[in-house]
This record gives C-alpha cells, sequence and structure tokens, in this order.
C-alpha cells in the first residue's frame, strides 16, 4: 500500500483508522490510532509527538532511572514519530484499518539514536560503504493455548491447556487441530504484505512456527514486529492465547533463528565463492566477525532474564559458538546452496527485538569485514561437547556485564547506544533480584 492509495481508501471510507507505530527497547508495537481524514490533512507532512519514556520504561511500562534520553529531570517530554511510508500496509484483522511504522526524532529535528529501527537503520548505512546489503528471514515459534489471554492473565498463567497435548513436530494432524487459526494469521499477514512460506507444529506441547519470505533486513524486521503483533491479536479473537516467550516452561523454548545473507552491488551473494564450505573471501570474514562479537552482543540476541534458560544442552538451542554446515548444534548454521546460502544465528529466542538483534549481525559482520578476520575450521560432529568453544552466556547479568565493556559495541552503535541498552539490562536485573519466584516458595515455604 503506498500514500496515494491510503489516500483514496480513506476518501471512499474503506479504511477510517491508521496506526501510528513505533517499535519499543522490548520489541513491542507502541503508538497511536489516528483518524484516517485526521492523518492525511495533519500527520502525513509532519508526524505526531509521543511520550519519549516509551523508550525508557520496562516491561510494564514503569518509568525506571538511569536513561539519559527521559527521565523526571529532564521532565519526560516528547518526540516527533515521522512515518516512513515505505512500511505503509492495510491491517486485515482489524476492520478499516491501516498501519505505517515511524521513526524517532527529538522536537529540534535530530534523531533518536537509541530507538530499535534507527540503530538497524545506522548498521545498513555503515554496511552500504562496503556495497553491500543484507537480507534476513526470521523464524518465530509461539506456544498456543486453548485459554484466553484474560483467563492466562487471572491464573498467573499456570495450568494452562496447550493446543496441542503432544509433540507435534512436522505433524499434519496436530497442525489440523488449530488450522482454523495458523490458515486466519497466514492469510491476513499475506493481506498485510508479508509472505508466508510455512507452517508447522513444533516440540514443546501447543508449539508452532509459521515461517514468512525473506527480505531486505529493515523489511524483514518490520515484517516480523508485525506479525508478533498481529498473530497476538488474532489469537485473542479467536478465544486463545498465544506466547512468543523464550522458555514458557521446562520443555523446549521458543527459538527465534535469524536466516542472514549478504548481496553485493550487482545483486549476487557475496558470501558464496571456492573457500570452506563455498564461502568466498567476505563470507569467511562475516562469518569469523559474527563469532568474535556474539559474545559482547549477546545483550541484543537475548535481552530478558528468561532469555538465557533456552541454552541448555541438547536442546536445539546453542551453547557454543561454533559454525557449521547443516549442523544445529553450533549457533552458526551454514544452510542453503547456491544464491540461497545464507548463516542462521540460532542464539535468539522468540522474545527478541529483531531490529537489534539483525543490528547486531550487521555490526558483526561489518567487524569481520573491516578487520579481515580469518575463519576458523568448520566443527563437525556435536558442538555441545566441545570443551574448547567459546559459550552464549549464561545470564543476563553476564550478558550486560560483556555488552556494557565492548569497546567493539562502543565502536559499531556509539557509546550512547550502548548505555541506553546496558541500562536496560540492568534494570531488568533488579526486578527480578527483588522478586519472589514460585520455585522459592515451593522450595522453601514449608521446608527451610
Amino acid at each position: 500500500m503506498d500514500l496515494e492509495d491510503l489516500d483514496v481508501a480513506v476518501g471512499n471510507g474503506s479504511i477510517d483508522t491508521v496506526l501510528l507505530a513505533l517499535t519499543d527497547m522490548q520489541g513491542r508495537l507502541q503508538g497511536k490510532r489516528l483518524h484516517g481524514q485526521y492523518f492525511m490533512n495533519e500527520v502525513v507532512g509532519g508526524g505526531s509527538e509521543g511520550c519519549n519514556y516509551l523508550l525508557a520504561v520496562d516491561v510494564d511500562m514503569n518509568t525506571v532511572d538511569g536513561y539519559a534520553m527521559s527521565s523526571w529531570s529532564t521532565g519526560y517530554g516528547d518526540f516527533v514519530m515521522r512515518p516512513d511510508f515505505g512500511s505503509l500496509r492495510k491491517v486485515p484483522w482489524q476492520p478499516g484499518t491501516a498501519l505505517v511504522l515511524a521513526d524517532l526524532f527529538d522536537t529540534a529535528g535530530a534523531p533518536v539514536t537509541a530507538s530499535p529501527r534507527q540503530i538497524l537503520q545506522r548498521q545498513l548505512e555503515r554496511l552500504a560503504a562496503h556495497g553491500l546489503t543484507a537480507f534476513a528471514g526470521t523464524e518465530l515459534e509461539f506456544i498456543l493455548y486453548k485459554d484466553t489471554y484474560e483467563e492466562a492473565f487471572s491464573s498467573n498463567y499456570r495450568g494452562l491447556i496447550p493446543a496441542n497435548q503432544y509433540n507435534v513436530d512436522y505433524s499434519l494432524l496436530g497442525t489440523a487441530r488449530v488450522e482454523p487459526l495458523l490458515r486466519r494469521i497466514r492469510n491476513e499477514m499475506y493481506g498485510a504484505g508479508l509472505l508466508p512460506e510455512s507452517a508447522k507444529g513444533e516440540c514443546n506441547y501447543g508449539q508452532h512456527e509459521i515461517a514468512f519470505r525473506y527480505a531486505d533486513a529493515l523489511a524483514a524486521a518490520d515484517n516480523h514486529v508485525v506479525y508478533k503483533n498481529g498473530a497476538k491479536e488474532i489469537a485473542a479473537q479467536e478465544g486463545m492465547a498465544l506466547t512468543f516467550m523464550a522458555k514458557p516452561n521446562e520443555r523446549e523454548g521458543n527459538s527465534c533463528h535469524i536466516h542472514f545473507s549478504l548481496r553485493d552491488a550487482e545483486n549476487k551473494s557475496a558470501m558464496l565463492g571456492d573457500g570452506p564450505a563455498h564461502l568466498s573471501v567476505t563470507g569467511q570474514r562475516v562469518l569469523a566477525g559474527l563469532l568474535a562479537t556474539m559474545r559482547e552482543f549477546s545483550l541484543l540476541f537475548a535481552p530478558n532474564i528468561n532469555s538465557y534458560k533456552r541454552y541448555q544442552p541438547g536442546s536445539f538451542a546453542p551453547t557454543a559458538l561454533r559454525w557449521g554446515v547443516d549442523n544445529r548444534t553450533c549457533a552458526l548454521r551454514i544452510a542453503g546452496h547456491g544464491e540461497g546460502m545464507r548463516v542462521e544465528n540460532r542464539v535468539p529466542g522468540g522474545d527478541v527485538n529483531p531490529y537489534l538483534a539483525i543490528a547486531a549481525l550487521v555490526a558483526g559482520a561489518v567487524h569481520g569485514i573491516e578487520s579481515e578476520l580469518s575463519l576458523e575450521d568448520e566443527f563437525v560432529g556435536n558442538a555441545y561437547l566441545d570443551p574448547d568453544a567459546g559459550r552464549v552466556p549464561a545470564t543476563l547479568r553476564e550478558a550486560t556485564g560483556l555488552w556494557e565493556s565492548s569497546e567493539r559495541a562502543t565502536e559499531a552503535f556509539g557509546a550512547d547506544v550502548v548505555a541506553h541498552y546496558a541500562n536496560m539490562g540492568r534494570v531488568e536485573l533488579a526486578a527480578f533480584d527483588a522478586a519472589v519466584t514460585d520455585w522459592e516458595l515451593r522450595r522453601g515455604f514449608e521446608r527451610l
């Protein structure tokens, strides 16, 4: 959908509401519902304002200390949401509605550097200086429950009924049980401009994955947040609930494998060549850069306390920082053939902010290219058992410390962005450290 299409639709009444949305630190869509004619008359040219605390709160929308951009001492002012009409689309699951994503600027017109979408744009500009373009595809898993979101909340998310009672990985019978919902999501995402490829069952009870075709990196991240928000809305309309939480129970977690590749100025694969695993020199340097920065950038791949519960040996979530050809025990897996060859980063979970994760991949690739890094040998075998491999950080505390002290992060993202997201990590840690969990009560209420 382009702006002319929207003008016609608003004029004939087929669209009466426009959602102006930004993506916050947690990867969620925030913004305003605007009357269609008001949007065309007043917002198209200059955007709309919103409180700058939207990039300075925790997941519960609590105002917290430590952010330079927004605080009580600065008065919690506004920033300007300017629509990017390249992201304009219909929202088929809401009547008469369109959505456009926004970039953020302060009231003096300067870009908000800590905005996730603009962080990714900055890294893509760095990559473009090398004559390269990034493409990505994100594979989000979710667990579907027969309970509504309100019922789940009221029960403290305990005793929920999964949509499948057994492992339905690749099971056509298992996916048929929930096909009405899966079909709605696939078809209505197609109506929103995404290109669905497939739906399949996964290992955890009620777990499923809907895959979409890859796109240029910014569009892939845009599609990811639209899908994630829309899938929850559609599930709620069907009287069900789904979660993208990285590890909602002790079984398999929800992953978000990110497929990543680069093309040159002639739109050919920049990673394909005559080297090991059919990698070009550029491809080898890219993989080496991803491995070299993985630990320090892990906060952008795994941003929450719960994210780190996924990393268990033998769980299909990686612990070893190795690369291999079609080897799912490694953090980086080479997949595909010929021009379709790409690297799959298996570290992120379903709770990831796609803009930040893809930005981390691009920054790692640029580091490998600019430093002309050499690639270690391909790992063959079970990487979980490799005693010499570097490891994915085990906790958010470790990841936050690595990020905050990383010279490479500061060089790539800037000191202001590093400080902003380090504070995000510290805020989550402080909230968790103050919490009394169900596990503690079960262990200690009577027996200690």
